[in-house]
């Protein structure tokens, strides 16, 4: 038989015994809970005044002290047990300002933090109000949920602007689209994510950055931002062809090798080809890039050319454009080309974020979505505690093929 987990001491079972005097359901239990929460903060109240006047209540001591005890102020706070309303002694010189409930608190750290885990689950101002009141029998208007989520805005700034490693091995380039409010009209921003894996094979998110167009400009300032926080170098950068992200990586970290995501190429490609015969144009893209080296897949592009160029001249007019960055990852053995092919590592964190924002339709700023993509990253990477597959094999070939980088 199993034993109870909950082991009391012989006070607890005292205290656990009053309490279950005279209570027929939890509920009764709940408000027990909460009368014992009252009274317990201003019993610490009490005490407090007595420290600060130096005399306990009733003592002779007050007398001609210069200072005494004037009553109470009442104030209701909100906890984990709803809404009680607490007496807070005040002194006849208006000096006492107590520390276990500040002047202007009305809720304690606990719901604060409730909020945040909500907020950060995706739920709505709307949703956490609706909640709260229902769990709590509390109301708490959206503005001051709004004022509460903003008390980490610091945090964001701090996580935005911390040190990163010198070296990442692999990063990734990708952007996720929010509607958002501007001048009463609503827009399109995209939070551009660089997520890189370290030395150890742990993924990171290393940053967020915010804009309504894509220039080399912004890119630039993303690559610059990277390299002010210590990144001194980058050995391959997997994108989506982002118009001007190739040059401004190239500007900042020229010996960066990049890679164009695969996935999105053969996407792209495959997009004007009727259903008829998409299949079968997937099936010769996939013997280019799934060439054993780069002489297979090049001869395999020749053979696509001369089946499909005059029906579809657009699909090898492309793979030839890009084909130095498409091509990148044939340089490498396998294990390495599995990570740097495509750019699934960020959208699969994206397509998490999304689950966390799906209940916010339109975000009336960009601190709004600056706030919810942070607490979303938090939540996600606490499930990155292992390094990415096989990284024990990825090192070894990393040592080998960038050395020259590593001693440097």
């Amino acid at each position: 038989m199993k034993q109870s987990k909950n082991i009391l001491t012989d006070k607890e079972m005292e205290l656990v015994s009053m309490l279950m005097q005279d209570c027929k359901s939890t509920s009764d239990v709940q408000t027990k809970l909460k009368r014992l929460f009252a009274g317990t903060i201003e019993q610490m109240l009490e005490a407090e005044m007595d420290e600060h006047l130096g005399y306990e209540k009733h003592s002779s001591y007050g007398d001609n002290s210069g200072n005494s005890r004037n009553g109470y102020n009442h104030k209701n706070i909100i906890s984990d047990y709803g809404e009680s309303n607490i007496a807070i002694p005040r002194d006849r010189n208006g000096q006492f300002e107590p520390k276990v409930l500040e002047k202007w608190q009305t809720r304690t750290n606990e719901i604060e933090q409730k909020i945040l885990a909500m907020y950060a689950k995706g739920m709505s101002q709307r949703d956490i109000e609706s909640n709260l009141r229902d769990i709590y029998g509390a109301e708490i208007p959206q503005t001051l949920i709004s004022k509460i989520t903003d008390k980490i805005l610091p945090e964001v700034n701090e996580w935005q602007n911390r040190p990163l490693e010198s070296i990442y091995p692999i990063i990734y380039f990708d952007g996720i689209v929010f509607k958002s409010r501007k001048d009463s009209q609503i827009i399109n921003k995209c939070v551009y994510t660089v997520l890189g894996i370290d030395m150890e094979g742990q993924k990171d998110i290393l940053g967020i950055w915010i804009s309504e167009n894509e220039s080399a400009t912004f890119y630039a300032s993303i690559c610059s931002d990277l390299k002010k926080r210590g990144v001194s170098d980058i050995f391959i950068a997997c994108h989506d062809n982002l118009k001007g992200l190739g040059e401004a990586i190239g500007a900042i970290f020229p010996k960066t090798k990049q890679q164009l995501c695969i996935v999105h190429q053969v996407r792209n490609s495959a997009k004007f080809v009727p259903y008829k015969d998409r299949k079968e144009v997937c099936a010769d893209l996939k013997k280019i890039y799934g060439a054993v080296n780069i002489e297979d897949a090049e001869y395999a592009k020749e053979e696509f050319r001369e089946k499909w160029d005059k029906k579809y001249p657009s699909i090898m007019r492309s793979w030839d454009r890009n084909w130095a960055e498409l091509s990148t990852f044939f340089e490498y053995p396998q294990e390495i080309r599995k990570l740097i092919y495509t750019t699934n590592a960020v959208e699969g964190y994206h397509r998490m974020v999304r689950k966390f924002t799906k209940t916010k339709a339109i975000f009336p700023t960009d601190d709004s979505i600056r706030k919810v993509v942070y607490l979303s990253a938090k939540e996600i990477q606490k499930k990155w505690t292992m390094p990415v597959r096989d990284w024990g094999l990825v090192y070894s070939q990393i040592m080998i093929y960038f050395e020259d980088r590593l001693t440097a």
